[in-house]
């Protein structure tokens, strides 16, 4: 992403994502940054409440992709890159910490969630390519107790820095990793830095499918994004699906 990116500052909005959505497609200059100090409608995946305290990092981008529409799920890859880096360049987390993505979109320290991301995107704008928003929720001075699973925020674990700071770093990020990228022509690269910043091979994890969970070990990532798991002595590829760290509860009663 060569252009610069212009930010927009909200104090409050329903969601960054939303608004990054409506401002490109009402033809505002992109690429374009929309950041807000407290959001009271954002969004996760799957259709899932954000929750928002003040703070933290809630933020999106929206620019036109040049590459295959095909390719717009590598961008929560690309994405989970740049926010662990930007990360690292603004604070001084202990090495033990465990910062690290969980494949598809989060952002853990330890095993708790400290971060996740949100891609949409649509043909319109985009020709060639399509038109990408990418939003980042990053828990900076506090986290949320609704989750229903392990949450912590930065200033847990060190110094916090201020959100516009982080966006700052995020934005260089983000723009070095879409050039590395190369409109989805070197995902090579993506991929092999991706699984830098993750989880052990081998470690045991679950992944909830429509089918249901299904429990095996950590093998990295396809060579599309997929994620790879050893599922009793068999490799499977999953392009959907919620993880889970560690394996599924057996029931009682159950073989």
């Amino acid at each position: 992403m060569k252009e610069p990116a212009r930010i927009l500052h909200l104090h409050e909005t329903g969601s960054t994502n939303a608004d990054a959505m409506r401002l490109a497609l009402k033809g505002e200059d992109l690429p374009l940054w929309v950041i807000a100090g407290r959001q009271t409608a954002g969004r996760g995946r799957a259709g899932r409440t954000w929750t928002s305290p003040p703070g933290n990092l809630y933020a999106s981008l929206a620019f036109c992709c040049s590459a295959p529409i095909e390719k717009a799920g590598q961008l929560s890859l690309i994405a989970g890159i740049s926010l662990i880096d930007a990360i690292r360049s603004n604070t001084e987390l202990a090495p033990d910490t465990g910062l690290r993505l969980k494949w598809p979109n989060d952002v853990l320290i330890g095993l708790s969630k400290a971060g996740g991301i949100l891609v949409e995107s649509t043909m319109a704008r985009g020709s060639p390519g399509f038109l990408a928003i990418v939003g980042f929720g990053l828990n900076i001075a506090a986290a949320p107790d609704d989750l229903g699973r392990a949450a912590t925020a930065v200033a847990r674990h060190g110094k916090a820095p201020e959100p516009l700071a982080m966006l700052h770093s995020l934005a260089e990020q983000v723009s070095l990793w879409l050039d590395r990228w190369n409109a989805g022509s070197d995902f090579g690269a993506i991929r092999r830095a991706w699984i830098d910043r993750a989880g052990p091979l081998g470690e045991p994890i679950t992944i909830n499918t429509v089918q249901g969970p299904v429990s095996g070990t950590y093998q990295g990532l396809s060579e599309t994004g997929a994620l790879r798991a050893e599922v009793n002595g068999n490799m499977r590829e999953f392009s959907h699906g919620d993880v889970a760290l560690g394996e599924a509860p057996t029931h009682d009663g159950a073989a």
